[in-house]
């Protein structure tokens, strides 16, 4: 599905990517929500007491600034933050923009309530939504963007440590990101799995499809439950990798780099406090998002995004579409040309594909038919 990127979110939530409106007692959220407190437990005493003032590692808080820190060598951990925004130039739809957005289209598929198709429960007892929408959206029928292919840019040169998508379009899969390179926090298109406890048989990405444009609701070859594409629903739990993978890559983060997401969803928003103090913040978007609380920032508390006021040190906002960002900031860095040879080479590639696919579908089709059409022989004489 496409965000069919990103899944649905909270009701604050723009962006196409579910996320969980409650979360279960899994230990691996528990310990990162421990963690979270004590951050900020730590943090209030620090500035409180005057302890543990930042670095200035940008020479100045511009796109410009960031550039020049890229270049000087000594940023070699790049973490990119990504949600729907990458995903919309390549004709993704995001949820909630008002007339386009796919909750303002569902009314068709007669549901309760918008949400509802991406509710676990709902999806158990009437899957066939949901399988309808799929297959509007489905990967494979969009081509990764600029955006896509900067990150991809970033792991050929060696600097990027992690992508974490909020995105279950698999757009950073086609665009040469690998799993290594991955945390798909909302999930993925990629595997699917039978949803009964007991079973939990897995199927590929082409199994699914092939279910899908068939009109067949997805039933497991083994126990005949319905299989769910693994992307996460409402009401159930984030990868328990995201929570694993977060305290390893985010304290080496050198610069974070954040894209396409209103950072109003949790726990995935309240991944930009998990960098080091010093750790240089770069937000592209087409408005400021996930800023400090105004009333925590008096204090001088707070772990959110500081653009604008006097103590703000490490954050840039670069407010555009993420297509535009990126060209801008590879612009910056020498790599412009590089980039739009990627994304040209890599979209020829993608539409020779689909026409061969395309043209195999119509042989198989046309023979079909003329068989189907074709007279019966004669039978020999006795």
């Amino acid at each position: 599905m496409s965000d069919s990127s990103e899944l649905p979110k909270s009701e604050k939530e723009e962006e196409v990517t579910p996320e969980p409106e409650e979360q279960s007692d899994d230990s691996s959220e528990d310990e990162a929500a421990g963690d979270t407190d004590m951050d900020f437990l730590r943090n209030l005493f620090s500035s409180a007491l005057g302890l543990g003032s930042a670095e200035k590692v940008l020479d100045e808080l511009t796109l410009d600034g960031v550039a020049r820190y890229i270049n000087s060598g000594k940023c070699k951990n790049i973490i990119c933050m990504v949600g729907a925004g990458i995903s919309t130039s390549a004709g993704i739809p995001d949820f909630r923009s008002p007339g386009t957005g796919l909750y303002a289209n569902l009314q068709k598929y007669n549901l309760p309530y918008p949400e509802a198709i991406f509710q676990i429960d709902y999806f158990k007892k009437h899957p066939e939504p949901f399988f309808a929408l799929a297959r509007e959206l489905y990967p494979g029928q969009f081509k990764p963007t600029i955006c896509h292919y900067f990150m991809k840019m970033l792991k050929d040169k060696g600097i990027l440590r992690r992508c974490y998508t909020q995105n279950i379009d698999t757009l950073e899969r086609v665009a040469g990101l690998e799993g290594d390179d991955l945390i798909e926090a909302h999930g993925t298109f990629y595997t699917s799995h039978c949803v009964s406890f007991c079973c939990r048989k897995e199927y590929s990405l082409e199994w699914m499809k092939e279910k899908i444009f068939s009109d067949d609701i997805p039933k497991c070859d083994k126990c005949s439950s319905l299989v769910k594409p693994d992307i996460v629903f409402f009401g159930e739990n984030l990868p328990a990798r995201f929570f694993t993978s977060m305290k390893m890559d985010f304290p080496r983060c050198d610069l974070l780099i954040v894209m396409g997401t209103s950072l109003q969803v949790q726990p995935f928003a309240s991944l930009v406090s998990r960098v080091s103090k010093s750790c240089p913040r770069l937000l592209i978007n087409m408005e400021k998002a996930g800023q400090v609380n105004p009333m925590m920032g008096l204090f001088g508390f707070g772990e959110g995004m500081d653009f604008d006021s006097d103590k703000a040190y490490r954050d840039v906002a670069h407010i555009s579409t993420c297509d535009d960002g990126c060209l801008a900031l590879a612009d910056l860095l020498g790599w412009k040309a590089e980039l739009e040879e990627l994304v040209k080479k890599e979209h020829t590639k993608i539409d020779s594909q689909d026409a061969k696919e395309k043209a195999s579908e119509n042989k198989g089709a046309t023979a079909k038919a003329s068989s189907a059409s074709a007279p019966p022989e004669p039978k020999a004489e006795e």
